[in-house]
């Protein structure tokens, strides 16, 4: 078993977005690609020397052959031991579950989240450091830097090794586990909720659950979880076996590409409770029967009755939210007189806070939540936490959030989604933006009176590091909010995101269509933005 030095050349495009290096599945194939990146995330790191390094993804086209060249590599490059999910499956909060367990020295994650899969579909890959969360910046751009002047690789010449069979064996002088990768997550999950409650609830006659997988990595964790460890029926579990292409589906939990699930929790004998996972299982959407739960609104159900549940009884020290979610978290920490911090979208920025026990609860309104049980979004765990909920209070999803919104009022929200924008268009879109916010404040724009328009800019409370330039946003003095990025996940073009939020406190008003309450919100940031003008879109590609 040799160890290769190959030459090579380096790419100019290998800079890593909010969740790493995502690219379409032909990219990542070109010769050298995969591996001087990997490369570079080996060189912009110190002392892994014979330590551990986990390594697993979602499952999607082009994993499997991935793990095989990182494995030799990881080998190559003097770690001692690595540790794989059978088959190369492990949900991403799963292998921070793993990394902190056996403090490992950090991980590689293979996947693009919620962008479809297949061999025309999108591959991702990412590093997390020893605390089991996404790098900081700090880290991705040394990576990225070393991206540009790489001009070798070590790789070991090496047979591939079994993924399918659990347990250990050799390449080189690097020992690889091939480990369930199920059982460490569970376990976990059983010392932050009552799992005899829940199954109480699951087997009780009186209520029923639809589970979907979009055919992505959770498969194996939801139907080992709810229809083994919780005793639901089975069936519980729909599009639950993974698949390189997701099926042909787009593994994103909202109400457009989780179609199957929308249509069984909206049907007329539709089930008490209903969710949905992702790609790589860290996010997760949450129905009730005839009932959507923003994910905004999730955050905030769950901060207000945290301490409902084992893991989190005894109170929380304070909430994390992303910019663009909406402020209805920030009602619940006021009332439970913690701090509410606002950070930049990005699970990577909440790390900081959970580390330094600020933060207890996270959330970003694009599906994710969260806590310090990891260092990654956990779509299962919210799931959990909410049958937890429902176990305990014996009512109905809605009956819980509308209770919810009669005491803290209600911030009708919505993201509208403009995917795969000319990139030029929504850069002159985003500039001229810019060029307005010194002459916005005090104006009025229909109803609305603007308070504020900045450029989000975020100083770590922590570290003192500073992100600019993080969204744009424009606050009116009811406490209404339009907010404009460009999001970093894509791989084609850009896609532009609308944020448009109202505070309504009079539960007399809270049944009002979301769409129709933020209308004029809408109308506004059209006008201010030319979205339709610049984007030549006449309607948003989705709408949640």
């Amino acid at each position: 078993m040799a160890i290769q030095t190959v030459s090579t050349k380096p790419f100019s495009d290998q800079k890593p977005g909010t969740s790493g290096l995502r690219k379409q599945v032909t990219v990542f194939q070109k010769p050298n690609y995969l591996e001087n990146f990997v490369q570079s995330i080996f060189d912009s790191l110190d002392g892994y020397q014979g330590q551990t390094l986990v390594v697993g993804g979602d499952g999607r086209f082009y994993n499997r052959q991935a793990i095989q060249i990182i494995l030799k590599m990881a080998a190559a490059n003097g770690f001692g031991k690595a540790l794989v999910g059978q088959g190369g499956i492990f949900s991403t909060p799963a292998v921070s579950c793993i990394i902190r367990k056996y403090s490992a020295f950090g991980g590689i994650i293979l996947s693009a989240s919620h962008n479809p899969g297949g061999p025309d579909g999108d591959f991702g890959i990412k590093y997390n450091t020893g605390n089991g969360g996404p790098a900081p910046e700090k880290v991705t751009s040394a990576i990225f830097e070393r991206s540009k002047t790489i001009d070798v690789y070590k790789i070991l010449e090496a047979e591939d090794v079994n993924l399918d069979r659990v347990g250990s064996t050799a390449i080189g002088n690097m020992t690889v586990e091939v480990m369930d990768s199920v059982n460490d997550y569970a376990a976990l999950m059983e010392t932050l909720f009552d799992f005899e409650q829940i199954r109480q609830l699951l087997t009780s006659g009186n209520f029923t659950m639809c589970m979907d997988s979009l055919h992505a990595v959770t498969g194996p964790y939801t139907k080992a979880i709810f229809e083994g460890l919780l005793g639901a029926p089975q069936g519980t579990v729909q599009n639950g076996e993974p698949l390189e292409d997701f099926g042909g589906g787009h593994p994103d939990p909202n109400l457009v590409y989780a179609h199957d699930l929308v249509e069984v929790m909206f049907a007329e004998n539709a089930p008490s409770f209903g969710a949905a996972s992702d790609g790589d299982g860290d996010r997760n959407m949450i129905v009730g029967s005839n009932f959507f739960v923003t994910p905004s609104d999730s955050l905030a159900v769950l901060a207000a009755n945290a301490t409902l549940v084992p893991g989190y009884r005894g109170g929380i020290s304070g909430v994390a939210r992303s910019m663009p979610t909406s402020q209805a978290v920030d009602r619940v920490a006021e009332k439970l007189g913690v701090d509410c911090y606002e950070t930049p979208t990005g699970w990577k920025f909440f790390g900081n806070l959970l580390d330094a026990d600020k933060a207890t609860l996270c959330g970003e309104e694009s599906f994710g939540t969260g806590s310090n049980h990891v260092r990654e979004k956990d779509g299962l765990w919210a799931v959990l936490f909410w049958l937890n909920i429902l176990a305990v209070k014996g009512q109905s999803v809605e009956a819980i959030v509308k209770d919810h919104w009669a005491t803290y009022g209600r911030n009708y929200y919505s993201r509208h989604d403009f995917e795969g924008v000319e990139t030029a268009a929504a850069n002159t879109l985003m500039e001229g933006l810019r060029g307005q916010l010194g002459s916005l404040k005090g104006q009025t724009l229909g109803s609305y009176t603007v308070d504020y328009a900045d450029d989000f800019s975020y100083t770590d409370p922590i570290d003192n590091s500073v992100s600019q330039k993080q969204g744009i946003r424009i606050g009116f003095t009811d406490g209404s909010r339009i907010v404009f990025r460009l999001s970093g996940t894509g791989t084609q073009g850009a896609t532009l995101r609308l944020y448009v939020e109202s505070y309504e406190p009079d539960s007399a008003k809270h049944d009002i269509d979301t769409q129709a309450a933020l209308g004029e919100l809408i109308q506004i940031a059209d006008q201010i933005a030319k979205i339709k003008e610049l984007t030549g879109f006449d309607k948003p590609t989705v709408i949640t």
